[in-house]
């Protein structure tokens, strides 16, 4: 009864979106008008497939921040804003009163009590436990080696053979392979899946649950709570195909933890450096954890560094490699300052770590790039936030304890406002100041990182890794991708490329 329930209001309103969409020439009007009942949805659905891009054009066109609302009692009115005053009152100077908030949670709720979806005294015990933990030399070498590693094994040996062949690659998978066995290794200390080979195998049943959880999530932001939930319910659609990536992922974790349990045991003088062992080990008194070695704690833990080290870094790099492909005049400047400063690796391992991360931090240039890119295409697009209480934002917009505060990432570095009228351009000089030095923009104006008291902690390390791999490929590759391929971001919690990002690859000159 539900299940027919469920059908014959969807089509009632695929019907009305149709009709909609005939009416109007622009989608935009669809969007704009408040309809009875339905509020502003029809025309958000319109649009979903490409929600980032028409993000842009809304908040352009409203003076960089935009009230939705949505169908009555729905819990769906919104407030989108990439007004950098706004960002930062709710970030920073307003932090107390914006919390991810029970709704988030639930709409996350595959990720658990993890760091990424947590509040109040929790999330602070989490985020000093996980400072202690990145800041600590150990975990950084175990990284660091780790990166090396599956790029000497992993990406010249598949980046030689793909050249010598002449074959066509999509560089996004690559990248995924790449992260998701270097963010396994550094959280379990030994689980290397090896996806990154020559062979190129097909991704594991664990990397399909993270993609399928990625894509329900995503669309439980546009649908109305209870019709989510009644999908959820009667095991329908994309909520039956989330239920069971959770499954997957939830007993793939217990074999991780039941693995590292027995390593300890068997070792008592463990002192692997892996995220894992170490929250393993966490004193539950100094940061008021009920216990952290409980099988949740560690499943929801391992989940959250798992998605945040896989999918943010592949999408950076992605993104980053078909810019550079698109701007070669970047690429020689980026490897002149790479033999400015380094020295050929072609694949071989390099001096201390002290040594590696010293010749990295001279790569200003390099820096600006990455910077650049992720600008245009932010490896996380928006952030999502809820009022605590009722506020008055700078910009003059009220909001209040129901709605949902949306900063779209991908939007706020389009702004002509924000960054000038050349703010669609690829344009690295702009983080290079007159002297040569990197200019460090304010959180509220690159929001890349997040800002405030959840500002990224893994934020050097995460730069670190790009330049090692952007170093080793640059320096050994030249990449050209395929003419006349569509490159469009997909929707979704992470700016993955819609299509792949096809390329074929060059040994360079000297290599």
């Amino acid at each position: 009864m539900a299940s027919i329930m469920f059908s014959e209001a969807f089509t009632a309103i695929f019907c009305f979106i149709i009709l909609c969409v005939l009416l109007f020439k622009k989608p935009h009007d669809i969007l704009l008008r408040n309809w009875p009942v339905l509020g502003m949805l029809p025309g958000l659905l319109v649009e979903f497939h490409r929600i980032y891009d028409f993000s842009v054009e809304i908040l352009r066109s409203s003076n960089l921040t935009f009230t939705f609302k949505g169908p009555w009692y729905s819990g769906m009115d919104m407030l989108f804003t990439v007004d950098q005053a706004n960002i930062h009152h709710i970030v920073s100077s307003n932090f107390s009163n914006y919390t991810k908030g029970p709704d988030f949670k639930e709409v996350f709720d595959v990720l658990g009590d993890g760091i990424l979806t947590t509040d109040s005294e929790l999330w602070k015990n989490l985020r000093k436990a996980s400072k202690v933990m990145f800041s600590h030399q150990e975990f950084r070498r175990l990284l660091m080696s780790t990166t090396r590693r599956k790029i000497k094994e992993g990406f010249i040996p598949l980046f030689n053979h793909l050249a010598e062949e002449g074959a066509v690659v999509d560089l996004q998978d690559v990248f995924v392979r790449f992260t998701f066995d270097t963010t396994l290794v550094t959280v379990t200390g030994s689980t290397d899946p090896r996806s990154l080979c020559v062979e190129m195998p097909e991704a594991d049943e664990f990397a399909k649950a993270l993609n399928d959880v990625g894509e329900g999530i995503m669309y439980r932001h546009v649908k109305p709570r209870f019709l989510w939930k009644l999908q959820r319910w009667v095991g329908f659609g994309q909520e039956k195909k989330l239920s069971k990536a959770d499954a997957t992922l939830t007993r793939m974790c217990e074999q991780f933890i039941s693995a590292k349990r027995e390593e300890i045991t068997q070792n008592s003088n463990h002192e692997a450096a892996d995220l894992l062992t170490s929250h393993m080990k966490l004193d539950a008194t100094k940061y008021n954890l009920l216990n952290p070695n409980d099988d949740k704690f560690l499943r929801d833990t391992m989940l959250s560094f798992i998605l945040a080290g896989r999918d943010a870094t592949a999408s950076a790099l992605t993104w980053f490699f078909w810019l550079l492909s698109e701007n070669p005049q970047v690429v020689t400047k980026i490897r002149q300052e790479i033999n400015t400063n380094l020295q050929r690796t072609n694949g071989q391992e390099r001096p201390h770590y002290d040594d590696i991360i010293e010749c990295l931090n001279k790569l200003d240039y390099l820096r600006s790039a990455l910077y650049e890119a992720m600008r245009l295409y932010p490896p996380v697009p928006f952030e999502r936030m809820t009022p605590v209480r009722p506020d008055l934002l700078p910009s003059g917009h009220k909001v209040d304890a129901s709605m949902k505060v949306l900063i779209f990432l991908y939007a706020l570095g389009r702004m002509e406002a924000v960054w000038g009228q050349d703010a669609l351009e690829f344009k690295p000089e702009r983080w290079v100041s007159k002297t040569g030095a990197f200019i460090e923009e304010p959180s509220y104006k690159f929001f890349a990182f997040f800002g405030g008291p959840r500002s990224c902690l893994g934020k050097h390390l995460a730069m670190n890794l790009m330049k090692t791999v952007v170093v080793e490929i640059l320096q050994n590759f030249d990449i050209q991708a395929v003419k006349g391929q569509k490159i469009e971001p997909a929707t979704g919690p992470i700016l993955r490329m819609k299509h792949g990002l096809r390329v074929t690859l060059t040994k360079t000159c000297s290599s």
